[in-house]
């Protein structure tokens, strides 16, 4: 008989989440099971939650994450129980094309725990492909800044560096400094970019003024008008001499979407990392601007196992501290009462969720 784990469930879209015992998992072949010590509450689990992606109910959700190898399942040959490790949010098949060539980010067949499976806001949770998508927390590094990397820092790293390949004195907007845009400040002023953070809040933004962003701008509060030069992007243009050479859409709507396009200089790249689900129907976007002014449009989709060591390399050495983007740290019990207020209650820097509390 399995025992017994405590965790996050949600028994159908926008139900209540409820913190519930439910059988501990079984490690399958080829993965593992791991007992989570940190995981992130991210605006992509409220996503989840509020039906905006195709989820088995009910649900545990979940998808950032760091503990300790519990069990490990048949043909795992590079982890054993006791090992730290953490995980991209988008474990690869290992096998295919994609997988072989070094980006199971975009892997047709891909596992993410807190979407295509039971995930991390648990006392344990499985992770698939093991050997594939595991990467080692080295010493000296906490369970919670492993954990901030999963998802929104990872993404942000791999939207700067892999597809924007952003360079130093570059100008970089960066648009919502929630999790995932005050990553990119971080990251961006680590590389040497000239950071303008944008976003409602001023709490978040003086989180971003100390992260390095050498200019904020405080966004109106109502809806805008996408695809017209006024408002952030007349801002941005006066603060970079007519635009960005590289803009980030860190939260992902309409209006964030058309400002970060609006807001780069001409053939400027843009990098949509929030999520722009389908809810009523794709946003509008200013492709009339992207042809006229050959501007690059971008995805980041979070970053391969494999590309971990270089972002690692530079949490050690001093250059980038996650960690500092850490706000909190809640239970299970409060991470359940949060999840359903995030898109009305949001709050500057990143929480962390101990399922041991």
């Amino acid at each position: 008989m399995l025992l017994p784990m405590r965790a996050v469930v949600i028994e159908e879209i926008r139900a209540h989440p409820e913190v519930r015992e439910v059988p501990a998992p079984d490690a399958p072949d080829g993965g593992v099971v791991v007992s989570v010590e940190a995981t992130g509450l991210c605006r992509s689990d409220w996503h989840a939650w509020a039906g905006h992606e195709d989820i088995a109910w009910p649900h545990v959700p979940g998808h950032e994450l760091a503990g300790i190898i519990q069990a490990v399942g048949a043909g795992v040959e590079r982890w054993r129980p006791g090992d730290r490790v953490t995980a991209p949010f988008v474990c690869g098949c290992g096998r295919c094309r994609w997988c072989r060539q070094g980006e199971p980010q975009v892997c047709p067949h891909q596992e993410q725990p807190g979407f295509t499976h039971w995930g991390s806001f648990a006392e344990q949770v499985v992770l698939h492909a093991a050997d594939a998508n595991l990467v080692a927390i080295p010493d000296g590094v906490s369970s919670q800044a492993a954990a901030s990397l999963g998802c929104r820092f990872a993404t942000a790293y791999r939207g700067l560096v892999g597809r924007a390949r952003i360079s130093r004195g570059e100008t970089l907007a960066v648009i919502g400094a929630g999790g995932v845009g005050l990553s990119a400040v971080m990251i961006g002023r680590a590389l040497g970019a000239e950071v303008i953070a944008v976003d409602r809040s001023q709490s978040a933004l003086d989180l971003a003024r100390g992260l390095g962003a050498a200019h904020t701008i405080l966004a109106p509060q109502g809806p805008g008008t996408p695809g017209q030069d006024e408002g952030v992007p007349a801002r941005v243009s006066e603060l970079t001499d007519g635009g960005a050479d590289v803009a980030v859409d860190a939260v992902g709507s309409e209006q964030t979407c058309a400002d970060s396009i609006h807001s780069l200089r001409r053939q400027g790249r843009h990098v949509q990392i929030g999520l722009l689900p389908a809810v009523s129907g794709h946003p509008r976007l200013p492709m009339d601007r992207v042809i006229a002014w050959e501007l690059d449009v971008l995805g980041s989709h979070g970053m391969a196992a494999g590309a971990y060591p270089e972002m690692l390399a530079m949490i050690a050495d001093g250059r980038l501290d996650p960690e500092r983007l850490i706000a909190r740290t809640i239970g299970l019990d409060q991470a359940a009462a949060a999840l359903p207020l995030m898109d009305r209650a949001p709050q500057a820097g990143m929480t962390m969720i101990d399922p041991r509390r």
